[in-house]
């Protein structure tokens, strides 16, 4: 089930390095705006599990149907990172407005929500890394024999 590459390998470090990020996120919350609910920061520690999960799964696709293109983990990653957290700012626009400027003031240079997106490439870029280098990519981590 683990063997390299493996589907399931994939999918289980993207979700513990997401998990990981998650409690990291929701542990800096704490401190940097200590008015966030539980809910919330239980939010962010979910929300980057199953970001791990599902740049995990994209694994499997390393060629680009449509342009006939290869699609390279380092490319692939962080596109679906920032996609899904560009996604996510708009849901919880007011709370990260709220968060950014209590964190960078109102004049500062990151105080734009959008800055979310960035780090969900940054994080995509991590998660695909170690997801690659363990549980490889591609038809071959879908494939009956090894």
């Amino acid at each position: 089930m683990f063997l390299n590459p493996s589907l399931v390998t994939r999918i289980s470090i993207g979700k513990g390095i997401g998990l990981l990020v998650g409690l990291i996120g929701a542990i800096l919350l704490t401190y940097i705006a200590p008015n966030t609910g539980v809910m919330f920061r239980a939010a962010i520690v979910l929300w980057y599990a199953s970001v791990g999960a599902v740049i995990g799964v994209y694994g499997v696709f390393s060629w680009h149907p449509i342009l006939n293109l290869p699609l390279p983990w380092y490319i692939r990653a962080p596109v679906i990172g920032a996609w899904l957290n560009f996604t996510l700012t708009l849901f919880i626009y007011d709370q990260l407005t709220q968060i950014m400027t209590t964190v960078f003031g109102p004049d500062g240079l990151f105080q734009n929500p959008f800055w979310f997106t960035a780090e969900g490439a940054i994080v995509g870029l991590l998660i695909g890394f170690f997801a690659t280098r363990f549980g490889g990519e591609g038809r071959q981590t879908v494939s009956d024999q090894p």
